[in-house]
């Protein structure tokens, strides 16, 4: 048996595991904890606790998914003032291997510690084993990526694709690019700035300072008080998340109308990543905004953006398309990442 430490951090959050992982590869959970980053100085002090109160061996392997770019196993958190290295680690931890990687392709690994239930098919496509296999999450940021099989296994790739240029397909979205020029005076919009939860909150502006849709007295008074916000580095208000429940509930029109238009956005980005890709065997959508809005999701134009990329529809068509459902999917993808050290 060979234990392993993971971990998902971020700059809020971070999660640590202890797995246990046998001949069979299987992995077998052995202590979980959540800590607020911002509580400690360094990831070192944090591991130290941890390890303390699970009261186990040292772990052989690690391997941390870092919420930022991860550059020859060192990286630097946005949100916070640790700068973590893997050799340090390995020496003040006193773990033999770790690795740092990014969240996005920890995201890659977790796909196949995943179970049926962890998944929804949106499209079942036809399935080849030996095809390339493309992620894509919308969240705070938008995530993408890929994995290619090398011999017995899949090697993952992150990718810096959610910061290509937003393609705009019709007359609306033309508008929507025009206005987010103007409001933050750039000379290009990526596509991350409309799909992603900041996205969510900038399709609804626009909409509501076009005046395309009528917004609701109460909406308007949790979006007005998140705008006062701006400049804050802590904020009360999640403008996506209560956009997004209002959407659900049908509870207000222009919500309604946002997330339609961000979901058309989503599916279309998804197909412009498939395109590049073909990516048969499967795409997968992670990112926390999917699960929460699944059933807008299953019943919009998402797959119709997707697929309708002229004569490529067909093709499009044909690739496998899911929703992962687990929301710890790059925790469990440190630590498949862990057992191949």
């Amino acid at each position: 048996m060979t234990l392993l430490l993971a971990g998902d951090i971020g700059g809020t959050k971070t999660i640590l595991r202890l797995v246990e992982t046998s001949d069979s590869s299987e992995l077998h959970t052995i202590a979980e904890e959540s800590y607020h980053s911002g509580d400690f100085l360094d990831l070192v002090p944090m591991v130290q606790q941890f390890l303390l109160k699970a009261k186990t061996p040292t772990p052989q392997k690690a391997c941390f998914a870092i919420a930022g770019p991860v550059v020859n196993n060192t990286a630097k958190l946005t949100n916070l003032v640790w700068f973590l290295d893997s050799e340090r680690l390995q020496q003040e931890l006193g773990i033999a291997s770790i690795s740092l990687i990014n969240d996005f392709a920890a995201v890659g690994y977790g796909i196949f510690g995943l179970q049926p239930q962890d998944l929804l098919t949106l499209q079942a496509g036809k399935l080849k084993p030996e095809a390339p296999i493309a992620i894509i999450g919308a969240g705070t940021g938008l995530g993408q990526g890929f994995l290619i099989k090398q011999g017995d296994r899949y090697q993952v790739f992150p990718s810096e694709g959610g910061h290509a240029d937003f393609a705009p397909r019709n007359e609306l979205e033309f508008q929507l690019l025009r206005y987010l020029l103007d409001k933050h005076d750039i000379q290009r919009i990526s596509v991350e700035r409309v799909v992603s939860g900041m996205g969510i909150a900038a399709i609804y502006q626009f909409l509501r300072d076009r005046k395309l849709a009528t917004e609701s007295p109460e909406i308007a008074q949790i979006i007005r008080s998140w705008e006062q916000e701006a400049g804050k580095q802590e904020k009360s208000i999640d403008p996506g998340a209560v956009i997004g429940k209002a959407a659900l509930q049908g509870s207000d029109r222009l919500s309604e109308q946002t997330l339609q238009l961000f979901i058309d956005a989503y599916g279309a980005e998804a197909g412009n990543l498939a395109l590049k890709l073909l990516p048969y065997g499967g795409l997968y959508i992670a990112g926390g905004i999917a699960p929460k809005i699944l059933p807008l999701i299953q019943n919009s134009s998402f797959l119709l953006s997707f697929t309708q990329k002229g004569r490529m529809r067909p093709l499009l068509e044909e690739i496998p398309v899911y929703i992962i459902l687990n929301p710890q999917v790059g925790l469990i993808g440190a630590a498949l990442c862990a057992a191949r050290l």
